[in-house]
Protein backbone atom coordinates (compact mmCIF):
# COMPACT_ATOMS: atom_id res chain seq x y z
CA UNK A 1 0.00 0.00 0.00
CA UNK A 2 1.06 3.55 -0.61
CA UNK A 3 1.88 5.79 2.30
CA UNK A 4 -0.26 8.93 2.11
CA UNK A 5 0.10 12.14 4.01
CA UNK A 6 -2.45 11.90 6.87
CA UNK A 7 -2.84 15.68 7.02
CA UNK A 8 -3.76 15.80 3.32
CA UNK A 9 -6.22 12.94 3.84
CA UNK A 10 -7.91 14.69 6.78
CA UNK A 11 -8.07 17.94 4.79
CA UNK A 12 -9.66 16.19 1.81
CA UNK A 13 -12.13 14.42 4.08
CA UNK A 14 -13.10 17.76 5.62
CA UNK A 15 -13.45 19.32 2.15
CA UNK A 16 -15.56 16.35 1.02
CA UNK A 17 -17.90 16.57 4.00
CA UNK A 18 -18.18 20.35 3.60
CA UNK A 19 -18.95 20.12 -0.12
CA UNK A 20 -21.52 17.37 0.55
CA UNK A 21 -23.16 19.60 3.16
CA UNK A 22 -23.23 22.48 0.67
CA UNK A 23 -24.86 20.27 -2.00
CA UNK A 24 -27.51 19.20 0.52
CA UNK A 25 -28.04 22.79 1.67
CA UNK A 26 -28.31 24.06 -1.92
CA UNK A 27 -30.84 21.38 -2.81
CA UNK A 28 -32.90 22.00 0.32
CA UNK A 29 -33.00 25.74 -0.39
CA UNK A 30 -34.41 25.05 -3.84
CA UNK A 31 -36.95 22.53 -2.53
CA UNK A 32 -38.15 24.92 0.18
CA UNK A 33 -38.65 27.77 -2.30
CA UNK A 34 -42.28 27.83 -3.46
CA UNK A 35 -41.57 29.71 -6.71
CA UNK A 36 -39.33 27.12 -8.40
CA UNK A 37 -40.40 25.17 -11.48
CA UNK A 38 -40.67 21.38 -11.61
CA UNK A 39 -37.42 20.80 -13.51
CA UNK A 40 -35.42 22.73 -10.96
CA UNK A 41 -36.95 20.69 -8.16
CA UNK A 42 -35.70 17.49 -9.81
CA UNK A 43 -32.20 18.99 -9.98
CA UNK A 44 -32.47 19.92 -6.31
CA UNK A 45 -33.28 16.32 -5.40
CA UNK A 46 -30.27 15.15 -7.42
CA UNK A 47 -28.04 17.59 -5.47
CA UNK A 48 -29.41 16.31 -2.18
CA UNK A 49 -28.97 12.69 -3.25
CA UNK A 50 -25.36 13.27 -4.31
CA UNK A 51 -24.49 14.95 -1.01
CA UNK A 52 -26.03 12.16 1.03
CA UNK A 53 -24.50 9.42 -1.14
CA UNK A 54 -21.03 10.98 -0.89
CA UNK A 55 -21.16 11.14 2.90
CA UNK A 56 -22.46 7.56 3.02
CA UNK A 57 -19.72 6.23 0.74
CA UNK A 58 -17.09 8.17 2.70
CA UNK A 59 -18.26 6.67 5.98
CA UNK A 60 -18.36 3.16 4.49
CA UNK A 61 -14.85 3.65 3.11
CA UNK A 62 -13.65 4.83 6.51
CA UNK A 63 -15.14 1.94 8.45
CA UNK A 64 -14.49 -0.96 6.08
CA UNK A 65 -11.87 0.15 3.51
CA UNK A 66 -13.84 -1.60 0.77
CA UNK A 67 -12.31 -1.18 -2.69
CA UNK A 68 -15.70 -0.74 -4.36
CA UNK A 69 -16.17 2.59 -2.57
CA UNK A 70 -13.87 4.38 -5.04
CA UNK A 71 -15.80 2.98 -8.00
CA UNK A 72 -19.12 3.93 -6.42
CA UNK A 73 -17.85 7.43 -5.73
CA UNK A 74 -16.64 7.82 -9.29
CA UNK A 75 -19.97 6.53 -10.65
CA UNK A 76 -22.18 8.88 -8.66
CA UNK A 77 -19.83 11.81 -9.33
CA UNK A 78 -19.95 11.23 -13.08
CA UNK A 79 -23.74 10.87 -12.99
CA UNK A 80 -24.09 14.09 -11.01
CA UNK A 81 -21.69 15.91 -13.33
CA UNK A 82 -23.71 14.69 -16.31
CA UNK A 83 -26.96 15.95 -14.78
CA UNK A 84 -25.34 19.30 -13.98
CA UNK A 85 -23.92 19.70 -17.50
CA UNK A 86 -27.26 18.80 -19.09
CA UNK A 87 -29.09 21.21 -16.78
CA UNK A 88 -26.60 23.96 -17.60
CA UNK A 89 -26.95 23.34 -21.34
CA UNK A 90 -30.73 23.23 -21.01
CA UNK A 91 -30.72 26.61 -19.23
CA UNK A 92 -28.47 27.98 -21.97
CA UNK A 93 -24.82 28.88 -21.75
CA UNK A 94 -25.17 32.64 -22.07
CA UNK A 95 -21.72 33.43 -20.69
CA UNK A 96 -18.49 31.81 -19.66
CA UNK A 97 -19.79 31.63 -16.10
CA UNK A 98 -21.61 28.38 -16.88
CA UNK A 99 -18.41 26.75 -18.10
CA UNK A 100 -16.57 27.98 -15.00
CA UNK A 101 -19.33 26.48 -12.84
CA UNK A 102 -18.89 23.13 -14.58
CA UNK A 103 -15.12 23.25 -14.00
CA UNK A 104 -15.51 24.18 -10.33
CA UNK A 105 -18.01 21.37 -9.83
CA UNK A 106 -15.70 18.91 -11.60
CA UNK A 107 -12.84 19.92 -9.28
CA UNK A 108 -15.04 19.45 -6.21
CA UNK A 109 -16.17 16.03 -7.42
CA UNK A 110 -12.55 15.03 -8.11
CA UNK A 111 -11.57 16.12 -4.60
CA UNK A 112 -14.42 14.03 -3.16
CA UNK A 113 -13.33 10.99 -5.17
CA UNK A 114 -9.69 11.47 -4.21
CA UNK A 115 -10.62 11.73 -0.52
CA UNK A 116 -12.45 8.42 -0.70
CA UNK A 117 -9.57 6.86 -2.63
CA UNK A 118 -7.10 7.99 0.04
CA UNK A 119 -9.31 6.66 2.84
CA UNK A 120 -9.57 3.25 1.17
CA UNK A 121 -5.81 3.07 0.58
CA UNK A 122 -4.77 4.23 4.05
CA UNK A 123 -2.63 2.02 6.26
Amino acid sequence: MKKHNPLLMIGLIALSVLSSFLFILYGMNIVMDDKMAGGVIVFAYVCIAYGLANVTILSIAWSSCEAWATSASKFIALCFLGVFVMDTINAGLKSGLGAVGILVLALALCANWFAIKMVVERD
